[in-house]
């Protein structure tokens, strides 16, 4: 789960993390008050889950209360195009106020997972302010890395050794070491996938000061942080996607047109293999879970038939805890309650198979079955 900027750095500053003063606007007139308030000058942040902010003019630089006024008034209700939003944008309801800061040198500092190593690493750059893929892409030797050892922690003379390489000596030595626990202390006790900070910057006074704050939280261990579970902005994320997550769906919206319903991670991500393999491309990739009763199974197909771009579905279900009889019921349940007569491509295998072709044979709703991957292949390239 993602969090806005502003939550990010109520975070940081919890956990000892200098911030700029900033304020909260959702309205221009509070955003013209707050500038006021910041000593008459600021910058506004359009408040996105999204990058490249600036770029897509989320991110102004204004010299008075009115020009605050009137470039909020232009941010607010607007969709932000930015590169990781897509075409469609992301809608902006707030605004961050925040002090000008005199900026003398701009860093990177993130923690996140990295698989190889399989566990936590910290990220550090004296390349900050830009995305990081650039720099990793055209400068990889200006990204330092440090593995932590999930047992022993972030130690002392891996932050020391990380400053130094930022060039982060003499009276800002000891902030930037405390600066860089206080990050591992964020991920470890919040159980993030990242916590980033670009850019970190010296400012003008010689301080560290985190400019700017991204925390993504593990979708998993959200049950532990009912707290954190409050900070979610439905209207940030995919509107399928949250439906699916209310529901303890496993979806996740892609750019195809085949809609896959599936049991099992990771039969469903072969099946992603063999729409594509097939020359078609799926819509999403969607695990109903094991579990799953008839109406959970109709919920899924109602998000899949909710897509506008699918032009058929894919059913691949290997019957155990989930029969086949089980999921037959539901899908035809859910192709009902839709209205749909949308091909579908039915593979089933396992406990209650024969009776859940039966169900779909007297549905009256468009089936082709599938006996293996290949035939479903076939199917899927014929159900257009």
């Amino acid at each position: 789960m993602k969090i806005h900027e502003y939550q990010a750095k109520q975070v940081f500053a919890r956990y000892g993390i200098p911030v700029p003063p900033s304020r909260l606007a959702s309205s221009a007139e509070e955003a013209g008050q707050a500038t006021q308030d910041l000593g008459g000058k600021a910058v506004l942040k359009a408040q996105v889950h999204a990058g490249g902010r600036g770029q897509g003019g989320g991110i102004k630089v204004v010299n008075s209360p009115d020009e605050a006024r009137a470039a909020t008034e232009a941010m607010l209700g607007a969709n932000l195009v930015t590169h990781q939003t897509g075409p469609e944008g992301a809608p902006v309801s707030h605004v961050l106020v925040e002090e000008l800061a005199g900026i003398s040198r701009e860093l990177y500092l993130a923690i996140t997972i990295d698989r190889d190593f399989r566990g936590p690493v910290m990220l550090a750059s004296s390349a900050g302010g830009i995305d990081i893929e650039e720099v990793a892409a055209s400068r990889p030797q200006d990204i330092h890395v440090e593995t932590i050892d999930p047992v022993l922690g972030l130690m002392p003379f891996q932050t020391r050794r990380l400053a130094a390489k930022l060039g982060l000596s003499g009276s800002l030595a000891q902030p930037a070491s405390k600066i860089m626990n206080a990050l591992y202390r964020v991920f470890t006790e919040l159980d993030c996938s990242l916590v980033e900070i670009n850019p970190m910057i010296v400012n003008t006074q010689n301080e560290l000061v985190a400019l700017d704050a991204k925390i993504n939280l593990d979708d998993d261990s959200l049950f532990r942080h009912t707290d954190l579970q409050e900070l979610r902005d439905p209207a940030q994320e995919d509107e399928l996607e949250y439906r699916a997550a209310s529901l303890d769906i496993a979806y996740v919206k892609l750019d195809g047109d085949v809609g896959c319903l599936v049991n099992g991670a990771g039969l469903a991500m072969a099946t992603l293999d063999v729409t594509t393999a097939a020359g078609a491309m799926p819509a999403n990739f969607l695990d109903v879970g094991g579990g799953a009763t008839p109406n959970k199974v109709a919920s899924a197909v109602s998000i899949i038939l909710s897509d506008p771009k699918v032009t058929r579905i894919l059913v691949n279900i290997f019957g155990g805890i989930l029969r086949c009889d089980v999921a037959a019921t539901g899908i035809v349940q859910g192709y009902l309650e839709h209205g749909s007569d949308l091909p579908v491509v039915v593979r089933l295998l396992g406990t209650n198979a024969e009776e859940g072709r039966a169900i779909f044979k007297d549905s009256g709703l468009p089936v082709t079955f599938a006996d293996n991957l290949d035939e479903m292949a076939k199917a899927l390239g014929q159900a257009q």
